[in-house]
């Protein structure tokens, strides 16, 4: 009998302060992956805004230094620094490591923030090897060190400040023991994030630095969140102008801008805030709610719908529809501390009789405006329709059942989707060698003949008729669209593997663009992957070697003496490689790379597949002129 382990008072653990944060960083920014890392300049930032909402701040400054470590400085009033009386300590010192403290919880110091819980700047200073403060207050220039967040000295004097300049300046880095691994600040992804807080924050000018590369980009949007409508829409075809209003209810603002295109999808992100709420919540229900209400209302005033027309549902009046909803609460509730979802019922009220109102208005005032998006409506619920019985035809009713599985599939005998994997491949010479190098108890094989339609070009209803489009949805088991469902996934892992050269990556784009567009929960569960098959074969002194990227092979060809014999074979084709090696260098667990397709940026997601995918050609055109130099081993 195994020895038991002792269960008393003196085994259970309180941990204090910031050693809790230390030990569950998942509890407060999520974990310790590149996502958290990010979140740790969010929080900091997110501070530095709230004094821009509180309107004492109007420039912030941030900057990643060549350490990796990030500076992130706000015009602000400067947290005070004067002893605290409930603790003995300086202020600076309660809010920078005391969890649950700061100004925004008795409504004097804030009317409205993002940072609701007092976790954040604590958090990332227990999270950081070292964090320093210096404050500009009072006519003096205050200074604090921490490590590990651990005071290393009192808060002292470091110089004199003019007396009317005020502000923050917070810089750390990260720990590397808590953050292990090669992880590294994304410019792209601060970027995006920034522009966001720059949209959401009229007024504001929001400066960002990467010392490590040398680039610099200033954000400042005066027309708020009216700009980001029509940069997101910037590729595609307005069907009337950006329709905003701004109004506040009870304490609570709410603000928006509206615009329906030519596109076939919806593209609405709301905020909090000014934090982007990515999973949505009661803002975003009312904006919905509000249009497709009014939508409605406004066909039956005018007989645009018949006595015995269906309503149009909230599906129909959201296509090409581009919107952000924006609101202030000096009291949100979030789903959890990295707030994702906002949780407030009155929000959804208010949003909608606000938006409402407004939209409703807008129709009744331009009557051209309105019988446009009617009409776009009304073409969507055919489309809609149509599409709902084809689906019927290519949908596998669960997951458990056999039936309309694609002949063209050679299935695995494991039936535990948590155990098993689909990898789609390009062409029936590919999809030869992988049914015979696969494992068959575990992956599965599915040939697509050709390239998929462009979903970005067409209806649902078009793409539900293309026979690949078809085999492929009915193999997940997942269904499309609002009828989505990610407990019919019949393979834990959905693979890509195409081949390595100009039609390989096109076939891969078309098939990320449907999925992003048609089965986006499978990109955010984390079931999709790209697989890396090797680039080179090297022969030499009768060994093989598989080398995947043309900066491992440089490197391994270096280790050559000079003279020796040697053979190379660059793999354009997934065919070219026998069963074996296929399996040896891209399907066997044990030696393969899977690279995992994440979005970390819906909008800009949605920017990047309409201007690549879409029908406007000068971005793409441009797009292309600008990178071409450097494409690497397309087609060599």
């Amino acid at each position: 009998m195994a020895q038991e382990k002792s269960y008393k008072a003196k085994d259970i653990q309180v941990l204090e302060g910031l050693e809790a944060v230390r030990r569950r960083p998942g509890m407060y920014v999520g974990g310790t992956d590149i996502k958290a890392l990010h979140h740790l300049v969010y929080e900091v930032v997110d501070n530095a805004i709230d004094e821009a909402l509180a309107g004492s701040c109007d420039e912030i400054d941030i900057t990643i230094h060549s350490d990796e470590s990030v500076s992130v400085y706000d015009n602000g009033r400067g947290i005070p620094v004067d002893i605290h009386k409930q603790t003995g300590m300086s202020a600076l010192e309660v809010v920078m490591t005391k969890l649950h403290a700061g100004g925004k919880f008795g409504g004097s110091g804030y009317k409205v923030s993002g940072g609701l819980h007092g976790v954040g700047v604590s958090a990332v200073n227990a999270l950081s090897e070292w964090c320093e403060v210096e404050i500009k207050r009072n006519g003096k220039v205050h200074f604090q060190r921490y490590e590990r967040g651990i005071p290393q000295a009192d808060i002292k004097v470091i110089g004199k400040a003019k007396a009317t300049e005020t502000g923050t300046n917070v810089k750390f880095k990260f720990d590397p023991t808590i953050f292990v691994g090669d992880l590294s600040y994304r410019f792209e992804t601060l970027v995006h994030r920034f522009r966001e807080m720059a949209f959401v924050t009229r007024g504001v000018k929001i400066r960002f630095v990467d010392e490590r590369t040398d680039r610099e980009l200033t954000f400042y949007f005066e027309g708020g969140i009216t700009s980001f409508v029509r940069y997101m829409n910037r590729h595609k075809i307005g069907l009337h102008k950006v329709v905003y209003v701004e109004k506040t209810i009870e304490n609570i603002s709410v603000e928006a801008a509206i615009q329906y295109t030519d596109a076939f999808t919806e593209s609405v992100y709301a905020f909090a805030n000014t934090i982007n709420t990515i999973d949505g919540g009661t803002h975003l229900t009312g904006l919905r709610s509000a249009l497709t209400r009014v939508i409605n209302d406004y066909a039956r005033k005018h007989n645009l719908l018949k006595g015995n027309d269906p309503n149009f549902s909230g599906d129909d009046t959201r296509e090409g529809l581009t919107a952000i909803v924006s609101i202030k609460h000096p009291d949100p509730q979030f789903e959890s501390q990295t707030k994702v979802k906002l949780m407030n019922p009155e929000v959804q009220t208010h949003a909608q009789q606000v938006i409402g109102e407004a939209f409703s208005t807008f129709l009744e005032e331009t009557p051209s405006a309105a019988k446009a998006i009617i009409q776009k409506c009304l073409t969507s619920a055919r489309a809609r329709s149509a599409a709902r019985k084809a689906r019927d035809l290519v949908i596998r009713k669960s997951a458990l059942e056999s039936l309309t599985l694609p002949g063209k599939l050679a299935d695995c005998s494991e039936r535990d989707s948590n155990k098993t994997e689909l990898y789609i491949v390009e062409g029936d010479s590919a999809g030869g060698s992988a049914k015979q190098g696969r494992d068959r108890h575990f992956q599965a094989i599915l040939p697509l003949r050709g390239k998929i339609l462009n979903t970005e070009r067409a209806r649902l209803d078009k793409i539900l008729g293309n026979n690949e489009v078809k085999a492929l949805i009915s193999a997940l088991g997942t269904g499309i669209g609002d009828g989505f469902n990610l407990e019919g996934l019949r393979y834990g892992r959905v693979i890509i593997m195409t081949d390595a050269d100009v039609d390989g990556s096109h076939i891969r784009t078309l098939l990320l663009t449907f999925i992003f567009r048609y089965m986006q929960p499978l990109i955010d569960a984390g079931h999709l992957y790209i697989a890396q098959p090797p680039l080179y074969l090297i022969t030499h002194k009768r060994k093989l070697r598989y080398v995947y990227t043309e900066d491992e092979k440089e490197q391994f060809m270096k280790t050559i003496d000079e003279g020796d014999k040697v053979g190379l074979q660059r793999y354009k084709g997934l065919g070219e490689m026998n069963p074996t090696q296929l399996w040896d260098t891209t399907m066997d667990p044990e030696n393969r790379t899977l690279l995992l397709v994440t979005i970390e940026d819906a909008a800009e997601a949605d920017r990047t597949f309409d201007m690549l995918m879409g029908a406007a050609v000068p971005p793409r055109r441009r797009f292309i002129q600008t990178h071409a130099q450097d494409v690497r081993n397309l087609d060599v």
